[in-house]
This record gives structure tokens, C-alpha cells and sequence, in this order.
């Protein structure tokens, strides 16, 4: 269980989203965020991420083809801007770095843990706490990875994400943070 928040650590957004003060999100207007996600002080999540188009990076040595970049080192040759989506009831752990494409539905990621760029976490999956997913991974739905650089350690049991069920602990998760 998260620790108890002081009241006003946590911004309540209109779908239920709990974002922690302490964050840190860059790009903002790139990110497209579901509802009832929890996001964790010291938490880093970027939605500023580029793609260089292969015909655009092939005549430069130093970026080899479709290149992810952060804006702010981004070259002048027409990047495509991605989106990260993050899904229903997702909890995204202290000190935790995503710069995932996108986040499924009920995904866990752990304190400490960081998503590569361009990574996939797929519905009901589970990053362990201090994970290295490197960029472009795909954790299918039901998994449990964990490791640096991180690999399906596990399977998440069927009653995941419902009350009562064993891992079912995602809406007390939710209503515990922010609560004095």
C-alpha cells in the first residue's frame, strides 16, 4: 500500500486521476490519460517524445533509422510527435520514468521502475518494482515482468484488478492515496 498523502499532495482531475504535486510530467498536451490512474510523487512521465522518420534519419550516421528523441534535441527534419496513452486505473509507483507509447488498462508499474521509449505495457500487466523495460519492448496482457533489462518473470492470476481477488487490491490502492 502507498503512503498516506498530506491533504492537497495529490490533484484530483474531473475523471478521477490522482497526480501527485511532486511529479514530473513533460508534454502534457501529448499525453492522453484514462481514468482512475494514480500517479506517485518523484514520478517522471514524458509525453514529449519524437519519432524521426527512417527516409529522414537514413542520411545521418549518428540516428540510425526512426529514432526516438525528447523535443528539446530533436533535429529540424519534420519529427513525428507521439502520443502516450495511458489507460484505465494504472498506477505508476514513486520514482518511477515512463516514456512508454502507451499503457494499458489496470497496468502496475513500480517504485523505481522505468519504461523504456516506444515500450508497450499491454492490459493487466505488472512492472516490478525497479524494472528496466527497454524501449520498444512488448509485455503482453497478464504478465509480470521484472529485471534490469526487465523479462516476463511471472503471470498475473485471473482475479487481478477485481475485489477481493488476489492482486484485486487496485481500487483500495486508489481510494488510500491522497487520504489524510
Amino acid at each position: 500500500m502507498p503512503p498516506k498523502a498530506a491533504k492537497g499532495e495529490y490533484i484530483e482531475t474531473d475523471t478521477g486521476n490522482k497526480i501527485s504535486r511532486r511529479s514530473q510530467i513533460h508534454g502534457t498536451q501529448h499525453i492522453i490519460l484514462g481514468g482512475k490512474t494514480v500517479i506517485q510523487a518523484e514520478a517522471v512521465i514524458r509525453g514529449d517524445l519524437y519519432r524521426i522518420p527512417a527516409t529522414a534519419a537514413s542520411t545521418d550516421p549518428n540516428n540510425p533509422p526512426s529514432t526516438v528523441k525528447h523535443a528539446e534535441r530533436r533535429n529540424h527534419r519534420r519529427p513525428i510527435q507521439l502520443h502516450l496513452q495511458i489507460g484505465d486505473h494504472v498506477f505508476v509507483g514513486e520514482s518511477a520514468v515512463v516514456e512508454a507509447a502507451s499503457l494499458g488498462n489496470h497496468v502496475h508499474v513500480g517504485a523505481g521502475a522505468t519504461i523504456g521509449s516506444m515500450a508497450i505495457i499491454k492490459d493487466f500487466s505488472v512492472v516490478l518494482d525497479g524494472a528496466v523495460v527497454p524501449p520498444a519492448m512488448v509485455v503482453p496482457s497478464w504478465c509480470v515482468v521484472g529485471g534490469k533489462p526487465a523479462r516476463i518473470v511471472g503471470e498475473v492470476g485471473e482475479g487481478y484488478g477485481v475485489e477481493g481477488a488476489e492482486g484485486g487490491l487496485a481500487r483500495e490502492r486508489y481510494r488510500a492515496v491522497g487520504r489524510p
